[in-house]
């Protein structure tokens, strides 16, 4: 690995750029700075998506050179960059952001929520169809070569140190939909250690012990509005041997976040004088710097890109279904899951780069081939998770948080083609989306479903890739954890509960393996079919891995967009019908409801007919509105009665069916 260079002259010439940005390539996909050439694109070499948002993290710190992520593609080779950075440098400047990262004066005072957080707090307060009372993911793996009598409290002195040096272990979440870190001195704020000594159990009681830690980890996560967004716990196991459970809030931590914060709570146990190199930010910081963001110009601009396009979009995929999602409870997502060797892994991304692509698109294209089967339409709207760190400082990357976002991207896939030219047009859908990353998924998807007259989830179906990430955040961790003993990182079990999301394909890496798997909410498929495409997924992955497949025509529908039968079909759903409602308000309780949604919305409402939605409001608003209205009438309306009729005469009646008042 090539030894990292210190800052170059604040306006630097072209062998200067060139040759930091040969060694930055150098460094990021483990080359010699000779095998860097000027043709050669980062994918070529070896890069990927994931690999560009570090690139962009240190150019802007080793050449103070602010380059937004639309600006590094996988496909753009090093003399590409060497001009594009010639150009910032000089007279060209990056889209208007303005944006300057600066610690705040008070770090323990509330910032709002980013836009996927706050579908997460909705989310939790069964605001949606597909809702649960935590959204989280729940991790347990395997220890071996304890010294359990030190383990307990080595794991707890790491989490200690670990929520002192990232605050996001500190965060909490008000009422009201806003975010906040409590002070190290305060009692509540270092989350602690539940430890399960099973050391001198038989295997039985071993296996039901297991089963209800799991159980009451996936069932009830950590709630950052209540304590801690992340829940420890160490089970002792005979042998030397023991499992260390994390369950962790989506609402505080994201995936990069979740493999970067096991990365350094295992350096801690590892070495009880483990120090870690100081952040000079903290998640807090970067998303304040956000707040004016939607004023910039950048920002706009892609506003209006989104808005051009939102009437164009897709419709999601129509995969059957066996009950409607607004009448299903789940607890839980069922998964079903399959792993690629290294050596098959190894192979398939030889193949992407010879054909040009990314592994994950790769994957992202196998997956829409068979939602195309499985729905019978090739036009289809999915949601795409991004990891969206903007490079606003060099230790972005490095923060643990909330950061990532959703991502609209609509795939058309021509029957005609070939896979190798749906991947490559997959490519470059996905680039050209992701250069308009300053809105998000969930702020085009609002506007979507205010244009589409739905309150059910305009694309419900995702794609996460987090392929690369371990090189990201450079190589494979180590398996050293000091008295916990080696990770066994293959012997592990996992559990999402995501809220809105019907189903959810995950490929992440398992050391030089390669694991995917499909979560879903399992109430609302047939399970047979399921099988099956879960199958034709595994198969074609492994078809294309063995250089089969790319050049074949895959078997897609004709039809693009959706076509109703006489199945219940995803995205084809009616909407459950509002009361029609019109004229001034009846009542008092109507007239306190008019104004509290004036004072959300800041326009005036004299309809009992006002619907919240349409006059501006969102989800979000929606959660504050509910809780005003509890304090002005004395009525707690829930979440989903308020969605179920968002007008003023409607807010009014659930309101009265609180009080027991009959109207």
């Amino acid at each position: 690995m090539t030894a990292q260079l210190d800052s170059v002259p604040a306006v630097p010439g072209t062998d200067d750029i060139r040759r930091v940005l040969t060694e930055i390539w150098a460094e990021l996909l483990d080359l010699q700075p000779a095998d860097v050439v000027d043709d050669a694109s980062f994918l070529r070499l070896g890069g990927d998506s994931v690999l560009t948002v570090r690139m962009s993290a240190l150019i802007r710190k080793r050449l103070d050179i602010a380059l937004e992520l639309s600006d590094v593609r996988v496909e753009t080779t090093l003399g590409q960059l060497v001009e594009l950075v010639e150009r910032r440098s000089t007279d060209e400047p990056a889209r208007a952001w303005n944006i300057e990262i600066a610690r705040r004066d008070d770090p323990h005072s509330t910032f709002p929520l980013l836009p996927l957080q706050q579908g997460y707090f909705v989310g939790q307060q069964d605001g949606w169809e597909l809702s649960y009372e935590s959204a989280h993911y729940y991790l347990d793996y395997a220890l071996d070569g304890m010294e359990s009598d030190d383990a307990e409290d080595a794991l707890a002195d790491a989490l200690e140190r670990l929520a002192r040096h990232q605050p996001t272990l500190r965060a909490r979440v008000t009422q009201d939909g806003r975010q906040y870190v409590l002070a190290e001195s305060d009692p509540s704020a270092l989350p602690r250690v539940t430890l399960y000594d099973l050391r001198d159990r038989d295997e039985r009681e071993i296996e039901s012990t297991l089963a209800d830690v799991r159980r009451d980890m996936s069932e009830h996560g950590p709630d950052p509005i209540t304590g801690p967004g992340i829940d420890v716990r160490l089970t002792l196991l005979p042998g030397g041997r023991g499992r260390l459970h994390l369950g962790m809030s989506l609402l505080t931590f994201d995936g990069w976040s979740s493999g970067a914060m096991n990365r350094d709570l295992l350096s801690y146990a590892a070495d009880w004088n483990a120090t870690l190199v100081p952040l000079s930010i903290d998640f807090g910081d970067y998303v304040s710097s956000l707040s004016g963001l939607s004023r910039t110009e950048a920002w706009l601009a892609d506003r209006e890109w989104w808005w051009d396009r939102l009437d164009d979009l897709p419709a999601p995929p129509a995969l059957p279904l066996v009950a409607d999602p607004k009448s299903v409870r789940p607890v839980t997502m069922g998964n079903r899951e399959a792993r690629f060797s290294a050596d098959e892994w190894a192979t398939l991304r030889a193949q992407c780069t010879a054909h040009d692509v990314t592994a994950s698109t790769v994957m992202l294209t196998a997956f829409g081939t068979v939602l195309a089967r499985w729905a019978g339409h090739s036009d289809l709207l999915l949601n795409a998770l991004q990891l969206n760190r903007l490079p606003l400082h060099p230790d972005v990357h490095r923060v643990v948080g909330a950061f990532a976002a959703t991502m609209l991207i609509p795939l058309e896939l021509d029957p005609d083609a070939s896979f190798a030219e749906l991947a490559a047009s997959v490519q470059s859908v996905s680039s050209e989306y992701t250069s308009h990353n300053l809105v998000s998924g969930v702020e085009a998807g609002r506007e979507l479903a205010r244009r589409r007259g739905s309150r059910r989830p305009p694309a419900p179906i995702v794609f996460q890739s987090v392929l690369g990430v371990d090189a990201a955040m450079g190589g494979t961790a180590s398996t050293d954890a000091g008295p916990l003993g080696t990770v066994d990182i293959a012997d592990y079990f996992h559990q999402l509960r995501t809220p809105q999301v019907a189903l959810e394909v995950r490929c992440f890496e398992l050391g030089d393996e390669v694991v995917t798997v499909f979560s879903l909410v399992d109430e609302i498929f047939d399970e047979a079919e399921v099988a099956v495409a879960f199958e034709e997924f595994v198969s074609t992955v492994h078809e294309l891995a063995a250089g089969r497949g790319w050049e074949a025509v895959p078997d897609l529908p004709r039809a693009g967009a959706p076509v109703a039968d006489d199945r219940m079909r995803l995205g084809l759903l009616p909407d459950p019908p509002v009361n029609e409602h019109s004229g001034p308000p009846i009542d008092d309780l109507e007239y306190t409801v008019c104004e509290v949604f004036e004072e959300f919305l800041d326009v005036p409402v004299l309809d009992r007919g006002g619907n919240f939605f349409a006059l501006g409001g969102d989800s979000m608003l929606a959660v504050r509105v509910v809780a005003l209205l509890a304090k002005e009438t004395g009525a707690a309306v829930a979440i989903r009665d308020f969605l179920d009729d968002p007008t003023v005469a409607g807010a009014a009646s659930a309101v009265r069916l609180r009080l027991g008042v009959i109207q």
